[in-house]
């Protein structure tokens, strides 16, 4: 372990060991009336695109039963799914769960593979070929097992009676029936991807004639032609309506962007007069933010349900073409008028709120013993662990919690009329963590867990701050925050289950040869606290806490005004033991 990793380490037990147990408990009672969040959907904070380091063009993704699943186009030669606790797959666990015969019609140039939960299973549908792209053909894997990470069937061709040229298909659920989407040749030349629609009779079978729906006769589609492109389709359900989001213009040119149909409501999806083409994309390049062929979109929900999200690739030059094309996502919002306002794309500096409920673990089934997997961690450190628990017994009950069935800590679950919520400190292994938790006597029940560590890579960056990677930081990253008077760093989203005063930690490094002095405060207008990290060695992040008082709802956590340039890792929250 490098001296970093330990240092983080050892300073984070000493602060356990001087707090006492290191274990805080609210506890939903008169006192706290008024205070406690009744719609609590976890510590928020933000994140920052892209969603992984390696390249991920035509990202699909669904969340289901509390994990983000992403397949991708993954150097077309294999089918690639990642496994994610939130929506930022750098951590995520990684798998290829199926790899193509060699000498078929399906063995090469495999494409944008889509996964879907149809019906109670698990398909993937993607295009391949022999090597020839004229011979490009829809096919589709079924999962064996409930579980998308698990082994797949090939199950052949989805296939009309046209058999033509076809790619980037998905299946479209409506009204109980289901059909077939996808980006296809009139003929036998590449002249131009047209989008068509044809019924289904069941997740492996076409079962009617294709009816064309859209052609590339505007001009942005157009875009670096020929040929002419409408591919790379998704679904959007909204209010009851249906659209087809749709990629049009060349994927390999920077002019790669968004369009959409929309049927009316309550009309056949068959008949393609009852569907609607934006004449303008929904999503275009914006040299501004940095951002070049937006395109080949999925949508996924936020894990409480309440958020529609847009997952889709984009680079970040106008020359790099079908290179450096990365998963990037951001936020659906809606006028009173019910029309789709994406907005545009954002830029890599942008810090996002993470989607609602991001963060809060569910237990599979909510009990006194309980096991959470895959929770990410990329070096070995003491982070914070927030647990949601019910006790209706009328006294307070003791848990264990254990992490890799090497540490032990008790947390004491006072009475709860509702959700209650107790914080300790656990350890945590680089790369992915179990974390059990049994209450004794079998009583209670614990509903789900957090981690409240906030990067400070995904901070908003102030005058006085700017990112920087770090492979010896938590996460990949940190944040360095220049002398000066001026704002450093703003943690936005900041939220917690009950207002009161909490344990703001800080890990910094500071190798300007004195002491360092930052001041911290919340952006109610609190007063700012003073922080000094003093001078040590490179990579070297010690913990300075502070005090601050925090409100339901979110919060924004500042630093500012430092004395000397302070590099920052990460900031935790738990609730202070001094209430």
């Amino acid at each position: 372990m490098n001296a970093k990793r330990w240092a983080v380490l050892t300073a984070a037990v000493l602060l356990v060991a001087a707090a006492g147990i290191g274990v805080w408990a609210m506890k939903d009672n008169a006192n706290e009336a008024g205070r406690i969040a009744a719609d609590y959907k976890g510590h928020g904070g933000t994140f920052k695109n892209t969603l992984a380091e390696i390249d991920t063009p035509d990202p699909a993704v669904v969340y289901k039963d509390g994990y983000y699943y992403m397949t991708f186009t993954h150097n077309g030669a294999d089918v690639m799914v990642m496994k994610s606790r939130t929506i930022d797959f750098k951590q995520a666990e990684r798998k290829v769960v199926w790899y193509p015969d060699i000498g078929t019609n399906y063995s090469a140039e495999l494409w944008a593979p889509e996964i879907q939960f149809i019906q109670g299973k698990w398909y993937i549908y993607f295009a391949a070929d022999d090597g020839q792209n004229e011979n490009h053909r829809m096919f589709v894997l079924e999962a064996d097992t409930d579980d998308p990470m698990g082994s797949y069937t090939f199950k052949g061709q989805v296939k009309d009676d046209t058999d033509k040229w076809a790619i980037d298909g998905l299946a479209m659920e409506l009204n109980d029936k289901l059909y077939f989407v996808w980006s296809g040749w009139e003929g036998d030349i590449n002249l131009q991807q047209n989008t068509y629609i044809a019924p289904m009779s069941d997740p492996l079978t076409i079962s009617g004639p294709r009816v064309l729906l859209s052609e590339p006769d505007l001009e942005w589609e157009k875009a670096g032609g020929p040929p002419y492109i409408n591919e790379g389709h998704s679904i959007l359900h909204h209010n009851g309506q249906v659209h087809i989001v749709y990629s049009g213009a060349g994927s390999w040119t920077p002019f790669y962007a968004l369009g959409m149909l929309s049927l009316k409501e309550g009309a056949d999806p068959l008949v393609a007069s009852n569907w609607t083409k934006a004449q303008e994309p929904i999503l275009k390049m914006d040299e501004e933010a940095g951002v070049y062929g937006p395109g080949h979109n999925s949508f996924v929900t936020s894990p409480d349900g309440t958020e529609q999200w847009i997952v889709y690739h984009g680079t970040t030059a106008p020359t790099d073409g079908w290179g450096n094309r990365k998963a990037r996502a951001q936020k659906l919002a809606w006028d009173e008028a019910g029309n789709l306002r994406i907005g545009k794309p954002l830029s890599l500096d942008t810090a996002i709120e993470v989607p609602a409920g991001m963060g809060v673990f569910k237990a599979a089934a909510a009990s006194a013993d309980v096991s959470f997997d895959l929770i990410p961690s990329t070096i070995h450190t003491t982070a914070p662990l927030l647990i949601h628990y019910r006790n209706d017994t009328g006294e307070k009950l003791q848990a264990s919690v254990s992490v890799n069935d090497e540490q032990t800590v008790d947390v004491v679950l006072p009475e709860t009329d509702g959700t209650g919520y107790a914080y300790a400190d656990v350890s945590l292994a680089a790369g992915m963590n179990e974390v059990h938790i049994a209450i004794a006597g079998g009583q209670g029940k614990i509903d789900a867990i957090e981690l409240p560590r906030y990067e400070a890579e995904y901070a908003a960056a102030g005058t006085k701050g700017e990112a920087e990677e770090n492979l010896f930081s938590s996460a990949g990253g940190k944040a360095v925050i220049t002398p000066g008077e001026g704002e450093g760093l703003r943690f936005a989203n900041v939220q917690v289950p009950v207002s009161g005063a909490y344990e703001i930690r800080l890990a910094g490094a500071n190798t300007s040869g004195d002491n360092a002095e930052l001041q911290v405060r919340v952006d109610s207008g609190s007063k700012a606290k003073r922080v000094v990290f003093p001078n040590g060695k490179r990579n070297n992040y010690q913990i300075q806490s502070v005090i601050l008082q925090l409100k339901v709802g979110k919060n924004a956590i500042i630093l500012e005004n430092a004395t000397a340039e302070v590099h920052i890792d990460y900031m935790d929250i738990l609730r202070s033991s001094a209430q």
